[in-house]
């Protein structure tokens, strides 16, 4: 079928990118470190989207758009965050092209059409939202202002992997303005809940809630939330962040709002984002060596029939069981695909969907029929059974709901044997090169440590869990004194 799929064992980054490509996820494109998502994984992502976009509108939020470009001066103005993302920056400075004189079939960059100032294609949006919530906010009575934008991005990468790492992404973010620090910490928290109860409720994907540290916070940020979760490789992914700015985008852009008392203060800020690196995640976290396996409540199709018959007599039967079939489960909310196209054999369209990883596959043949029955085969585990055709619907929808269960229940399991406790160096340094995972080791709090430890063994600080526990100790490293233990992991 030329579906094969390299093994995690023998190479996990090369099973990774089978799955995308063979799973029609995406696809490369002539544009250096640019991926093509195929109508699949687009679906995926639509999926993903139209449940979180519900959730920020259930909080409140309401979606705007704001340019592709921002002018070089205004990136420039929150100086933590120009600085955090200028090596990534792709950069506009001509407004057309002219046909080269030397070479009629050439094209070149017209010199008479510079820029008078360049313009940065956005690597994230705060600069220019801010720029323009100047103008939107002048009282109290203007906050708190929630706006998030569904959006693409560009962040020059040279090293790229489909989903995970690519120079453009689609994603969403969250810029929110609020009168009060108190606020917009609630706010920050409230998104990060958002964002666990997405990973863990829809993609059944188990995530640490945690801060980040001063070394791996958001440029321009006061403190960086984050949802960690742990690959079948033993490597972190972040998964999602959630930002308290301060009132440091507030005064870089000058917006200050009068309060009940008629005084003018900036404005307490906030901003957030998940992206289509989640289908990476979801890829990574859950699948295995015969293909993806999708949870079900994100699942671009939830159902797959495949009819088994010999000439148009039994097609017809089939194709009226089917149909019924079909109804009664569209009604209860099951996504459905039919398949009874005659240009692959029944053993090939298994094989088909099991890549793609389709939570439920019924096969319908003649026999079945005569016996009032259906072969179910779910896809997390390949169990198959046979069930009476009568309540099939219900049936199905409590299979996808044992799926959705299972699915986190296993990958919680495996979080939790994942996650190890070094009490010395060496300890950390072998549970890293044998076991990966995270680690929970004392840290002194310091960059000069946590950069040192990066540069030794290739681990970050992954998060400072909330809730953590107090503990006195001695740094890993240093041997300097510590307060509590933070998670350390390899990443993506």
């Amino acid at each position: 079928m030329g579906k094969e799929i390299t093994s995690r064992e023998q190479d996990y980054s090369q099973w990774y990118n089978d799955l995308i490509i063979k799973g029609n996820l995406a696809d490369y494109s002539a544009v250096r470190g640019c991926m093509v998502i195929k109508p699949y994984g687009f679906a995926l992502w639509e999926n993903m989207r139209d449940v979180l976009d519900k959730m920020f509108k259930d909080t409140g939020h309401q979606n705007a758009y704001f340019p592709l470009f921002v002018p070089k001066s205004l990136f420039e103005a929150e100086e933590k965050n120009a600085e955090g993302f200028a090596k990534e920056c792709a950069v506009v400075t001509h407004y057309r092209l002219k046909t080269d004189p030397n070479n009629k079939g050439k094209l070149i960059v017209d010199p008479e059409a510079k820029l008078e100032e360049e313009l940065v294609v956005r690597p994230t949006s705060e600069a220019i939202i801010w720029n323009t919530y100047k103008g939107w906010i002048q009282s109290y009575r203007d906050l708190p202002l929630l706006i998030n934008q569904w959006a693409n991005v560009v962040r020059w990468e040279m090293r790229t992997r489909l989903f995970l790492r690519t120079a453009e992404f689609l994603w969403q973010e969250g810029h929110t303005a609020h009168a009060t620090a108190e606020e917009a910490i609630e706010e920050t928290k409230r998104m990060l809940d958002v964002y666990a109860d997405f990973a863990e409720n829809w993609m059944a994907l188990p995530v640490i809630k945690g801060v980040k540290s001063p070394n791996e916070r958001f440029a321009g940020a006061e403190d960086t939330y984050c949802i960690e979760a742990l690959m079948q490789d033993g490597k972190a992914l972040q998964a999602g962040t959630s930002h308290f700015l301060g009132q440091n985008f507030a005064k870089a852009f000058d917006v200050k709002f009068s309060d009940k008392q008629n005084k003018l203060d900036y404005v307490w800020a906030t901003s957030w984002g998940v992206s289509t690196r989640l289908i990476g995640g979801l890829v990574m976290a859950h699948s295995d060596d015969d293909g993806l396996i999708l949870p079900p409540r994100i699942a671009p199709v939830q159902v797959v029939i495949v009819p088994i018959y010999k000439g148009e007599e039994q097609k017809a039967q089939i194709d009226e069981v089917v149909h019924q079939m079909k109804k009664e489960m569209v009604a209860l909310g099951i996504s459905v695909k039919y398949d009874d196209s005659d240009n692959s054999r029944p053993g090939w369209k298994f094989a088909e969907y099991e890549l793609k990883g389709v939570p439920v596959r019924i096969a319908v043949g003649a026999r079945d029929l005569e016996n009032k029955v259906v072969e179910v085969a779910r896809r997390d585990t390949k169990e198959k059974q046979t069930i009476p055709l009568e309540g099939i619907a219900s049936f199905v929808h409590s299979l996808l709901n044992n799926i959705q269960v299972s699915m986190f229940n296993k990958a919680k399991a495996f979080q939790q044997e994942n996650i190890r406790t070094a009490n010395s160096w060496d300890e950390f340094v072998q549970i890293l090169d044998t076991k990966a995972g995270f680690v929970s080791a004392h840290w002194d709090g310091t960059a000069e440590t946590e950069d040192k430890i990066k540069e030794l063994t290739k681990a970050t600080i992954r998060c400072i869990p909330l809730d953590n526990p107090q503990e006195e100790g001695q740094c890993i490293l240093s041997g300097k004194k510590s307060t509590q233990r933070v998670l350390f992991a390899r990443a993506y």
